[in-house]
């Protein structure tokens, strides 16, 4: 029997953040390379910039050598945009849009397993949050087809960004790369967040995330290394080894499983394996995903006659139950496998 960690499944959906990388989009959509990693992402991109005629025959092959050979694909990722936007060194406009708008038409049509979707919905519904470095909005193309009011936000629209880290857009997903549909939004360098951390207000209140919430990564290899999300929340929030965060990883060598682990708690976070291989993923999260949310009684939406469950954990109730002079709370029903759907 699969054995999930007690200070995760006892987390409230509430208290949670989902951190959602390329691997979420791999498993959902494994037919598009471009979706499976940071390396098929930009192979793909060179690829339509070949394709479309944007970048010149020289640059193609040089980039491609880069692909194989650089350990790091971020700082390739970086320079790819570059290249393909104004020499004064604004992205916007760039060629590097129109090439992921190549890669990643018709979304809708490839989703093959909305297992994770399902699942990260599921805890939406209750209250998690939700960021990504993806640029694709599967999640919301899949969320918009289940009737939820999904919105895709980036940290250009201040207002938005506020009103998200203070719980108040439920069902948005913040992109902090931005997305593939919005050329305004679109950023791969920290530098084209200067209005972002540089505003005081905004920081606070994203770090304040990284406090106070725990973090879960989902599919994220190379997220802790993210220029991005490093200048958001790991340079500028102290005493890290006070927090509690989580990372799903697959585990193909124990060494590097188990010092992956050893290091990852100076961040504090915990490294948790999901299995020997990726096809183990998405029933993981599915199956730690029923374990969280079996906390919440599949009537805690109701109104009863002693007490307004709402968005409040079923010991909150059970508390209002006693306060209201009720010896011992109902027997709250479940059903027969004890978690809510969709």
């Amino acid at each position: 029997m699969r054995k999930f960690l007690k200070s995760l499944i006892r987390k409230q959906p509430r208290d949670l953040l989902l951190v959602i990388g390329t691997g979420v989009s791999a498993a959902v959509a494994p037919g598009i390379p471009a979706l499976c990693s940071w390396r098929g992402c930009i192979e793909a991109v060179i690829e339509a910039a070949e394709q479309l005629e944007v970048l010149h025959p020289g640059d193609v092959a040089e980039f491609r050598k880069k692909v194989i050979k650089d350990r790091d694909l971020l700082v390739v990722a970086h320079d790819l945009i570059r290249k393909m936007s104004p020499r004064t060194g604004d992205t916007k406009p760039n060629f590097f849009q129109d090439c992921l708008m190549e890669v990643f038409d018709n979304l809708e049509q490839h989703i093959q397993n909305p297992v994770v979707l399902q699942s990260i919905l599921r805890l939406m519904e209750r209250g998690t949050m939700v960021l990504t470095t993806n640029y694709d909005n599967l999640l919301e193309i899949f969320g918009q087809q289940q009737g939820k009011p999904m919105e895709s936000l980036d940290l250009k629209d201040k207002d938005k960004v506020l009103q998200w880290a203070r719980g108040h857009i439920k069902y948005g997903v913040l992109h902090i790369h931005g997305l593939y549909t919005d050329p305004c939004g679109m950023v791969l360098d920290p530098s084209g967040y200067k209005d972002v951390t540089q505003d005081p207000e905004v920081m606070e209140v994203l770090q304040n995330l990284y406090r106070t919430k725990s973090f879960l990564f989902l599919g994220c290899g190379e997220t802790l290394r993210d220029q991005i999300f490093q200048a958001l929340f790991l340079y500028t929030v102290k005493n890290k080894v006070d927090l509690e965060h989580y990372m799903l990883v697959l585990k193909e060598n124990e060494d590097h499983f188990f010092k992956l682990q050893a290091d990852m708690l100076l961040h504090g976070i915990k490294v948790v394996s999901y299995g020997h291989c990726f096809k183990q993923f998405p029933e993981y999260v599915q199956d730690l995903t029923a374990q969280i949310c079996k906390q919440r009684s599949p009537d805690a939406d109701r109104v009863d006659s002693t007490t307004l469950l709402g968005t409040s954990c079923v010991d909150c109730a059970k508390r209002k139950l006693g306060e209201n002079g009720t010896d011992s709370p109902k027997k709250i029903k479940q059903s027969d496998n004890g978690i809510p759907t969709i």
